[in-house]
Order: C-alpha cells, then sequence, then structure tokens
C-alpha cells in the first residue's frame, strides 16, 4: 500500500510540472480557447482526483478513531487485570502463610500423637502385664505409627474404655487437620492456576495492543502519504485556475485588439469613401458647362462614421462536479428473545477482564468476563439470571435444568474446565459453536468441536 501511494504522489508531481511548463500565450483566439478547454479538462481530472485523496483520508481518520476506541478498551482491560493479577498474587501470599501455619500445627500435632502413642503403648504393656486381652495388646504393639495404630486399635473388638476417647480424640484431630491442610492446598492451586490464566490473558492483550499499535503505525503513515498527495493536487489545481484565468485575460485582450482593429479599418474605409466620393462629385463639377464657371461647388459632407457593433462570446466554464455518497452506519437491533445473536454487537468491539461486566461503566466499555457477559445477554431478552454483582460461573450452573452434551440446543449455557471445574461459560449457538467473551479475544464466536475448548469442554449443559 505504502509503495502504491508513493507511486501515486510521483505520478501527480509529474502531472504538476507538465501543468506549470504548459506555455499560457497563444497567437489566436481560438488557440487560446482550445488550450483553456485542455486545461478545464486537466483541472477535471485533478479534482476527481482530489476527492479520492481527500475520501481516503476520511477513510484513514475513521479507521483511526475506531482503532483507538479499541486500544482504550484494551488498556482499560490491562489495568483491570493488573490489579486482578496483584489481588491475586496477595490472596496467594495470604495463603501461603495459613500454609505455614498449618505446617507448624501439624508438626506440633506430631508431636502429640507421638506422645500419645507412646501412652497407648504403655497402657497396652500394663495391660500385658496384668493379663488383660492379648489380642488388642499385639495390635497396639504391632502398629507401625499412629495412623496405622489408630486404625488396628478400632479394627479390634474389645479396646479399653479409656483408649478408645483418646483414640477417638486423636483421630479426630488428625482428621480435622488433614482436612483444613487440603482446603488450604485447593485453595492455593486454584490461586495459582488463576494466576497463571490472567498472566496468560495478559501476553495476548499485550499482542493485541503490540499488533494495533503496528496497525495505527501503518495507518498513520497512509495518512501522511495521502495528505502529501492532497497538497500536490490542491497545488495543480490552483496552477490551473491561474492559467485558466490568464487564458481568459489574453482572450479578452485579443478579442478586444481584434474589435479595436476593425474598428480602425472600417473607420479607414469610411474616411477613402467620403474622399472618393468627394473627388468625384469635384471632377463632375468642372466638367459642367462654362456658364456656370463662376458657381464654385458646394461641398457636401456625408456623415464619416459608421456604427461599429460588437458582438461579445458567451464565456462558459466546465466545473468538475462531485458528489459524495454518506455512508449509511446501520446498526442491528437484537431480535427479542434471541439470546444467541443478541451479543453480536460486542464482537469486536470488546475487551476480557477478569471480574468485569458487573458496573454499568464496564458494560458500557464492553468490557466483561464470561460469566457477566452470559448475564447481560440474558437480561437483554428479559431472562433474568441473577444480580450484576453475583453472577459467577458456579451460581450459573446451577441454573435452570441440566441437559445432556448430546442434546443440546441454541441458547443452553455450556462449561469448560479451565483453571478451576466449570470455570468458563458461553452460550451455545449451534454448530458446534458457542459465543462467550474469550480471554484472548473479548466477546467472540469459538469453535468447541475441536482444539482447545473441545479438550477443556467439562460436558456440562445447562437449559435456561
Amino acid at each position: 500500500m505504502k509503495k502504491k501511494m508513493i507511486a501515486f504522489n510521483a505520478t501527480v508531481m509529474l502531472g504538476l510540472s507538465a501543468v506549470l511548463s504548459t506555455p499560457t500565450y497563444a497567437q489566436t483566439v481560438s488557440e487560446m480557447q482550445a488550450q483553456k478547454q485542455e486545461v478545464q479538462k486537466k483541472q477535471a481530472d485533478v479534482q476527481s482526483n482530489l476527492k479520492e485523496a481527500e475520501d481516503k483520508l476520511s477513510s484513514l481518520k475513521g479507521e483511526q478513531k475506531e482503532l483507538i476506541a479499541q486500544l482504550n478498551r484494551l488498556n482499560l482491560a490491562t489495568e483491570k487485570n493488573n490489579e486482578k493479577v496483584e489481588e491475586t498474587e496477595k490472596q496467594i501470599t495470604e495463603t501461603n502463610k495459613k500454609v505455614k501455619s498449618l505446617e507448624k500445627e501439624i508438626d506440633e500435632l506430631k508431636e502429640k500423637l507421638a506422645q500419645r502413642e507412646e501412652v497407648i503403648k504403655e497402657r497396652a504393656r500394663s495391660l500385658q502385664k496384668s493379663g488383660g486381652n492379648v489380642d488388642y495388646v499385639s495390635v497396639i504393639l504391632g502398629s507401625a505409627d499412629i495412623g496405622d495404630l489408630i486404625g488396628r486399635a478400632f479394627a479390634v473388638n474389645t479396646v479399653a474404655e479409656a483408649d478408645r476417647d483418646l483414640l477417638q480424640e486423636t483421630k479426630d484431630m488428625q482428621d480435622s487437620l488433614e482436612k483444613k491442610q487440603k482446603e488450604v492446598k485447593d485453595k492455593l492451586s486454584s490461586l495459582k492456576d488463576m494466576k497463571a490464566e490472567l498472566e496468560e490473558m495478559q501476553a495476548q492483550l499485550d499482542t493485541q495492543k503490540a499488533q494495533k499499535d503496528k496497525v495505527m503505525e501503518d495507518l498513520k503513515a497512509q495518512e501522511m502519504d495521502s495528505a502529501d498527495i492532497k497538497a500536490a493536487l490542491e497545488q495543480q489545481s490552483s496552477s490551473l485556475k491561474d492559467q485558466e484565468s490568464n487564458l481568459d485575460e489574453s482572450i479578452s485582450a485579443e478579442q478586444k485588439r481584434q474589435e479595436e482593429i476593425k474598428a480602425q479599418e472600417a473607420a479607414k474605409k469610411a474616411a477613402e469613401d467620403a474622399a472618393a466620393k468627394a473627388a468625384a462629385e469635384a471632377k463632375q463639377s468642372t466638367e459642367s458647362s462654362s456658364a456656370e464657371v463662376a458657381q464654385a461647388p458646394q461641398a457636401k459632407s456625408a456623415p464619416a462614421a459608421s456604427k461599429s457593433t460588437t458582438t461579445s462570446e458567451e464565456r462558459s466554464s466546465v466545473k468538475a462536479e462531485t458528489t459524495s455518497t454518506p455512508s449509511s452506519n446501520v446498526s442491528s437491533t437484537p431480535t427479542s428473545g434471541n439470546v444467541v445473536t443478541v451479543g453480536n454487537k460486542w464482537i469486536g468491539n470488546s475487551a476480557y477482564v477478569f471480574g468485569g461486566g458487573r458496573t454499568q461503566s464496564d458494560i458500557d466499555n464492553g468490557l466483561f468476563d464470561c460469566s457477566s457477559f452470559v448475564r447481560w445477554a440474558y437480561a437483554q431478552v428479559g431472562v433474568d439470571l441473577g444480580s450484576m454483582g453475583s453472577v459467577s460461573t458456579d451460581t450459573l450452573k446451577h441454573k435452570g435444568t441440566k441437559v445432556s452434551a448430546s442434546s443440546m440446543k441454541p441458547g443452553d449455557l455450556v462449561f469448560f474446565d479451565t483453571y478451576k471445574k466449570d470455570g468458563h461459560v458461553g452460550i451455545y449457538v449451534g454448530g458446534g459453536q458457542f459465543i462467550g467473551a474469550q480471554s484472548s479475544t473479548g466477546v467472540a464466536i469459538a469453535n468447541m468441536s475441536s482444539g482447545y475448548w473441545a479438550d477443556h469442554f467439562s460436558g456440562h449443559v445447562v437449559r435456561i
């Protein structure tokens, strides 16, 4: 495109040089009028090219305006996602502290358990010496560790009542701590997965911004080329106007000169005719009878002035008419009840923000995450899936009726396992595709029959 613009620019400059070098003097009016017609034809071509250059500039400015809007959305999405990354990192730090605290509790519990193990074993030895239950003693003393001891102790039919309470309390402590530890570790794992997804999202946003920045550079370069071409064409048009004006003046001066010459020739001829007539009359008078010799001939004056009429030529100028057809910006209104297509307005005009779409400002700027987009889409067709601030994939998967993946229809909610189970949701549109707020593109239609989404489809489908 840039090479093409440069070539066109060179052509315009060559054309301008040709115009400037065109002589503006001609010997006859007809030659000057022919030259004027040629100048007017060139002017029409220049005006046509100028209109194209102006349309190109207008188009480039429109593209830049749209691109700036997209960059603003990406910058806003980047800012919000960075805030989410920082928040997630803080949660990870806090959760790591809890893990360390639990590990310390576990170490303390292990010491307590070891002490209780010795107590129980000592009781078992005492019971053996006093002739107690041999099976119980062998089970207790044969255990490998406290966990094995507890399991063996509860397996025997006869357990000392005091030992039973101690064992039960120990088992409850161990189970509670293991449960806490699992919950914290699961949360930590989920947070780390979320952070990884957010960082991947940020990388995709940065890539999009870099691509759009490159497009903006190209558009600005094209704009500069178009502006240069427009300036050259305007200069060419101005030169042609000057030539046409000079030719008009030359034609007018030549016509006036020719009229003056005609008037002079007519006056000269009239004077010659009058002199000839006077001479003829004098000769006739001399040759008349001698009786009339004393009579002097009377000079008769003949009107010598002849009226000269001049005709003015009509001057016509050819104007290059330029017409412009205003571009129509027809926005489609979603069909009432059609949740499958209502979100198409955001395709190419939105960005993904984790936790976005929960304020009117986010929605106005096209900033959604997957669940907030689904809520918005259903709200447009009169279906309430929950308040703006409370919706999530966890709340959505419990809405409506669960159906099998083999019987899903357009409008059903489809879930995907991403950073967590059912961590992503979209609206099935049919043909193995779904629409949703995707982390890499914003609102878009994606294929769930193959590739990434097929691999992560959980099989969970909900019909609202």
